[in-house]
């Protein structure tokens, strides 16, 4: 018998009995879904394949993807909004690194020492996660998905920007609370 901790979004603990490794992450997913994280963010990041990017399932850390009413991608993580970022390879003779892509935010002035970046200038940002080379791996991508494609389930679909509405027409109804920003 394996046991998980997990928080929720709310802060408890809770620990969760799972039978075998071959039961932990879709336990990990069952619970990711309701916001509820089994860890603390790495320094730099999770680190996981670039293939895995289109598919990857967020659930698995306690995140999920949300469009913007502006229509911009994002993936919410313990109440933040990390942004998507492509970083281009990098070939110098100090470093060589394949491409990448990043999901990333600003760093606030409570978050852990360990897990804040540094940029050029006085910026500092802190990284959720990184996909970069590697192998893609099946289990971490979203169940049923197929490889490399992007998934992205109805209710987070990108929505059209809102129009004002003519004069002589009535005004449209209150957004529904679910609509709200989740931050």
């Amino acid at each position: 018998m394996l046991h998980i901790e997990f928080t929720t979004d709310l802060g408890a603990k809770v620990t969760v009995d799972v039978e075998n490794a071959s039961a932990l992450l879709d336990t990990q997913r069952q619970y990711g879904r309701l916001g509820w994280t089994s860890g603390e963010i790495p320094s730099g990041g999770y680190q996981f394949p670039l293939e895995n990017e289109p598919d990857f399932d967020w659930h698995l850390i306690g995140a999920r993807k949300w469009t913007s009413p502006d229509g911009e991608e994002l993936v919410i993580h313990k109440g933040h909004a990390y942004r998507r970022r492509e970083l281009e390879a990098v070939d110098s003779r100090k470093m060589k690194l394949p491409a990448a892509v990043k999901y990333s935010r600003g760093a606030k002035s409570t978050d852990p020492e360990h897990i804040r970046e540094k940029s050029d200038g006085e910026f500092e940002y802190v990284t959720l996660a990184i996909f970069r080379g590697g192998r893609r791996q099946d289990r971490y991508a979203t169940p049923g998905a197929r490889p490399g494609t992007p998934t992205q389930a109805p209710a987070q679909a990108a929505r059209p920007a809102p129009t004002r509405p003519a004069p002589t027409q009535p005004r449209p109804a209150p957004a529904r609370a679910d609509d709200e920003p989740p931050f």
